[in-house]
């Protein structure tokens, strides 16, 4: 049976100018295409940025854009992980009346620490496979979060 809507992470290398962002996105929502994460950064020491965006789909989807993609003059290189080192961050904010010892074991427990204490909350952050930051997000619900913030994937192939 072929999975017709699976997960897939695709990178894209482009020219770090004006635009261009705005027309990957046109391109991926011109053909009903969802991006489920995107995350941009600027490669360091280069004119360019890299763009990592999860999706979900065939792999002829996939194929589709991947082509698409390559006729976007900015973009200098498209591909699709297949062996990949993937990453996930979250915040998250928590009222300081909480056990801060259950919350920092957890934390430990998925690559992650408190980074803030406050008068009134503190905030941790984990840094992992993003199944495993859903698993994270799913056991700390019972320690009342106030606001979560995740960043989106981050991918190198190996």
């Amino acid at each position: 049976m072929i999975d017709n809507n699976e997960r897939r992470v695709v990178s894209v290398i482009v020219v770090n100018e004006a635009s261009v962002l705005s027309r990957i996105t046109d391109l991926f929502s011109g053909r009903g295409y969802n991006i489920t994460s995107l995350t941009v950064a600027p490669i360091p020491d280069s004119k360019y940025s890299r763009l990592t965006i999860v999706t979900a789909g065939s792999i002829r989807v996939i194929e589709q854009i991947t082509k698409q993609l390559h006729k976007l003059i900015p973009v200098l290189k498209v591909y699709e992980h297949s062996d990949l080192v993937e990453k996930e961050m979250a915040l998250v904010k928590f009222p300081i009346t909480e056990n801060l010892s259950d919350i920092s074991a957890l934390c430990g427990a998925y690559n992650g620490k408190i980074v803030n204490v406050g008068d009134n909350v503190i905030i941790v952050m984990v840094a992992d496979e993003p199944k495993r930051v859903d698993n994270f997000l799913s056991v700390i619900k019972r320690y009342n979060p106030k606001e979560i913030v995740r960043s989106g994937s981050v991918a190198l192939e190996r």
